[in-house]
């Protein structure tokens, strides 16, 4: 039973699965509010194109203090409530839990790891050493394309710094402004959350792209609650890291703009 979040990892995962053993394999997804519409269009055509069978769960990852209050736990409290939610799933079928955590996962801070080894749940690309470049290639071969291609994509949740409480406000402002990204043809982007500051996060070959739609996306932001909009200097895929409070790295941001919007709460 594959714990399909919408990425490539996960996803391939499901669409072999399928292929091997049929309708006795099955995927289950996480239904909250750090899961991103995008995402959830994507899990959706994946289903679709390949006759995966699909179950959602509602999980309450937003009602725990532990995960509201956003330390350094926060993923490990997050995956435990997905864990319980899909483990019913996994009881009636039968079936074991897998996830598509790979061999480049491990130099990252991942609690949620953690608590899928303590939960029981598998992760075969990592017992089989299997890095992200090569299962963008197993998606190639399993003729998914617009799966090999799809950026990686963290749940919303990781926009937020470490020790600013999540809420449906904070992740709601993330997805619309990540969100408008995305149709504009941006969607490799990340937008950090730093209460009246909204960060956009792209690879260095996509910030003339943002620049070029400065003055829409700072009417975004205002709209959107934000009194600055700003780019930061720094590529996307050279920094993947929890970021710390407001001010931490002002060195690398760029076009600071103040706008009419209100300060977020």
């Amino acid at each position: 039973m594959v714990l399909l979040s919408g990425g490539v990892d996960s996803g391939v995962l499901a669409v072999a699965g399928t292929r091997a053993i049929g309708d006795q394999a099955v995927a289950v997804t996480g239904r909250s509010a750090s899961l991103a519409a995008d995402e959830r269009d994507a899990i959706a055509r994946l289903v679709l194109e390949n006759g995966i069978c699909h179950v959602e769960v509602a999980t309450h990852e937003g009602e725990d203090p532990a995960y509201v209050r956003n330390d350094r736990m926060r993923c490990y409290v997050c995956k435990t409530h997905l864990f319980r939610a899909a483990g019913p799933v996994a009881e009636e079928r039968r079936a074991v839990m897998v996830t598509g955590a790979h061999v480049d996962d491990l130099g990252d801070w991942r609690p949620g790891m953690l608590a899928a080894e303590e939960a029981g749940v598998r992760a075969p690309f990592l017992e089989l050493g299997v890095n992200k470049a090569s299962i963008r290639s197993l998606a190639r071969e399993l003729g998914v394309d617009w799966l090999a291609d799809k950026p990686a994509a963290a749940c919303l949740a990781s926009r937020i710094p470490t020790g600013t409480p999540v809420t449906p406000r904070r992740l709601s402002q993330v997805e619309r402004f990540e969100a408008a990204l995305h149709r504009l043809g941006i969607v490799d982007v990340r937008v950090r959350h730093h209460g009246d500051t909204a960060r956009i996060q792209v690879p260095r070959a996509l910030a003339a792209a943002v620049l070029a739609h400065a003055e829409e996306l700072t009417e975004l932001g205002s709209r959107l609650g934000f009194t600055y909009t700003t780019l930061d200097l720094a590529d996307l895929r050279g920094r993947q890291h929890s970021v710390g409070p407001v001010g931490s790295e002002e060195a690398g941001w760029l076009g600071s703009r103040r706008s009419s919007g209100t300060r977020a709460s």
